[in-house]
């Protein structure tokens, strides 16, 4: 009992905060990045730009197939020898978003891949250019569908920012191993503080999935009767 109390002494909550913070911090920031470049590489990868969509999917074929902690490995060790040395925060945030990057373009090609072809061809029909069909009408729709997968891919994100502790990455992980490295029997109730800082985070952000996904699902009634309205413009 006094070992538990120990453990959750308010230094050592504190200390474990200020780690939850820089996870929060990190995976913020790298979820931010990776959802703009992430749309903006899977429409590339949609609209088939001669040579320039294949060397993109080739990209996002080789990241997607790495560990992240080797991203994260090279990220931290490899870019000063180009002149760039970031501290391990940046380090963490560059290699998050490079990799979850490659993940989000594939949700957004597939997303795009969901709507009816007849969109584009009702949309075309009715004056539009090819970008603003795709801008207006397709991608709209898309990110619709496409939000709850991100969601989870974020998610995973979150607990992802555990193995930039490798690169002593301030985060909750770090302060937590610090914590019980001082004192070896508040390992246990430190990892039981780790597990429930994430549940919270993590959930939440199911939380947020779950309802996005009903007001998709609310909302679907208007996509049928966008659909409705492209074939009616192609007769």
């Amino acid at each position: 009992m006094l070992t538990v109390l120990g453990a959750y002494s308010w230094i050592n909550i504190r200390f474990l905060l200020e780690g939850a913070w820089v996870t929060i911090l990190v995976s913020v920031l790298s979820i931010i990045l990776s959802y703009i470049f992430g749309l903006i590489l899977g429409v590339i990868r949609y609209v088939e730009i001669k040579y320039v969509s294949a060397i993109v999917g080739f990209v996002i074929d080789i990241i997607r197939n790495l560990p992240l902690i080797l991203i994260i490995f090279f990220t931290y060790f490899g870019l000063p020898n180009i002149g760039f040395k970031p501290d391990p925060i940046w380090a963490s945030i560059i290699a998050m978003a490079i990799f979850e990057s490659a993940m989000v373009a594939e949700i957004v090609r597939a997303g795009i891949n969901s709507i009816p072809v007849g969109q584009m061809e009702g949309a075309r029909a009715n004056g539009l250019s090819y970008w603003q069909s795709l801008r207006y009408i397709i991608l709209p729709q898309a990110v619709k569908n496409m939000i709850p997968a991100i969601v989870s891919q974020f998610i995973s994100l979150v607990k992802d920012t555990s193995l930039a502790t490798i690169i002593v990455l301030p985060d909750l992980m770090n302060h937590a191993q610090i914590i019980y490295g001082q004192n070896t029997n508040y390992t246990i109730p430190m990892f039981l503080a780790l597990a429930v800082m994430y549940f919270i985070v993590c959930y939440s952000l199911s939380l947020l999935s779950r309802y996005l996904e009903h007001r998709i699902g609310s909302s679907k009634k208007g996509a049928d009767e966008a659909e409705i309205v492209a074939q009616e413009a192609q007769r």
